[in-house]
């Protein structure tokens, strides 16, 4: 569906019963949400899963105040109006890599509308790309030496409408200081990151700030664990939530 929120139009995509606990999903930078084709089958037999293209990704339209309107205030924003639109109080979250970080701002921000927190990859500093990769071709390295085979990325993760909003929307991470809002995450936190992924030191950080937040480290994975090893992400999303279950 699509949805006219301030300054541009958004896509959205829903799955599952209502009657399941929401999940909103954050994709990985420059991807729409195509992006988590390949799990969301089996997050829908638990959860009630909503999708966004942020706008100026995917089929989402670019924003008409650029200056103004891409930033993860907005992107915050239209979260909670697609929530609001679905008639959703509170969801629990999942984000990969750069998505971690306006996931992060949208928990901090409105910590009422957030129940869990999963966040992949999760940064505050600025990305190093360059050890990104080179951490991604290692893990991918090791996992083919193990005999773990390459899942085929999902189709048209990276088609865009606006291509080059993409850029602009991606920049909103210049504008907003992360770090500044880490104690704003008041729900339980799952931060999975990659062995070989260079945001672990950051990651690290995150997760001795406060005891609610736990860090799994995901063995033989890069800087992108939904795409580089899905069985993994999703086993750890889903033991994360296992093990609040059990508690309640």
């Amino acid at each position: 569906m699509y949805l006219e929120v301030t300054g541009a139009t958004l896509y959205v995509e829903v799955d599952g019963s209502n009657s399941l606990p929401a999940l909103l999903l954050w994709p990985p930078g420059g991807c729409n949400l195509r992006v988590w084709d390949h799990l969301v089958p089996n997050l829908c037999a638990r959860f009630h899963v909503i999708r966004i293209d942020l706008r100026g990704l995917g089929q989402s339209s670019a924003t008409e105040d650029p200056e103004t309107q891409y930033t993860f205030e907005q992107y915050a924003e239209d979260a909670c109006a697609v929530l609001d639109h679905l008639g959703i109080t509170a969801c629990h979250v999942w984000s990969q890599s750069w998505g971690s970080r306006p996931a992060m701002a949208f928990a901090a921000l409105y910590p009422d509308r957030v129940l869990t927190a999963a966040l992949y990859a999760a940064n505050v500093d600025m990305p190093d790309v360059e050890a990104q990769r080179s951490g991604s071709k290692l893990a991918a390295d090791r996992r083919r030496e193990d005999g773990i085979a390459t899942m085929p990325s999902p189709d048209g993760f990276q088609v865009h409408r606006s291509a080059d909003a993409v850029p602009l929307a991606m920049q909103a991470m210049r504008k907003f200081t992360l770090a500044d809002v880490v104690k704003g995450l008041t729900m339980p936190v799952l931060i999975g990151t990659g062995e070989h992924d260079p945001n672990l030191t950051s990651s690290r950080a995150i997760a001795a700030s406060a005891k609610h937040i736990e860090l799994v480290v995901l063995d033989r994975v890069g800087h992108n664990g939904i795409l580089e090893y899905p069985e993994l992400a999703l086993d750890t999303f889903f033991g994360f939530h296992d093990a609040r279950d059990a508690k309640d």
